[in-house]
């Protein structure tokens, strides 16, 4: 079986055909390894960012910048944060508090078929 995942155009995974591959098992069992199942990932090192909002500014504001400066951004207070792995939008959440630090609660997790359409 002939693969054609990544586009010649654009070097970039086919989504449609990583979906297949996915909800295919018997991929799963050809691969090497296959049998061990995902733990030799589990160690696996992942960037985590969570975005509360964007903005864009001009050089001469960013040079203005000091103490108490506020940069106003495109959010609105209450709406969900982003949270990225590896630049990639995984899940949206509500900001919270554990002990002295902030954390995320994650609410809404972006479906499996997403993720995988915006892998390219």
């Amino acid at each position: 079986m002939e693969s054609t995942l990544v586009n010649p155009m654009n070097g970039k995974p086919d989504p449609d055909e990583l979906k297949e591959l996915l909800q295919d098992d018997s991929v799963h069992s050809r691969l090497p390894g296959a049998n061990r199942g995902l733990e030799f990932l589990y160690d696996v090192p992942l960037q985590i960012s969570v975005e509360v909002g964007r903005s864009k500014i001009l050089l001469r504001d960013l040079l203005k910048m000091g103490e108490g400066y506020v940069i106003e951004l495109d959010k609105l207070a209450g709406e969900p944060l982003d949270l990225y792995v590896n630049s990639r939008l995984i899940a949206r959440g509500e900001a919270v508090m554990v002990g002295e630090k902030f954390g995320i609660k994650l609410t809404e997790v972006v479906s499996t078929a997403d993720r995988v359409e915006n892998l390219g």
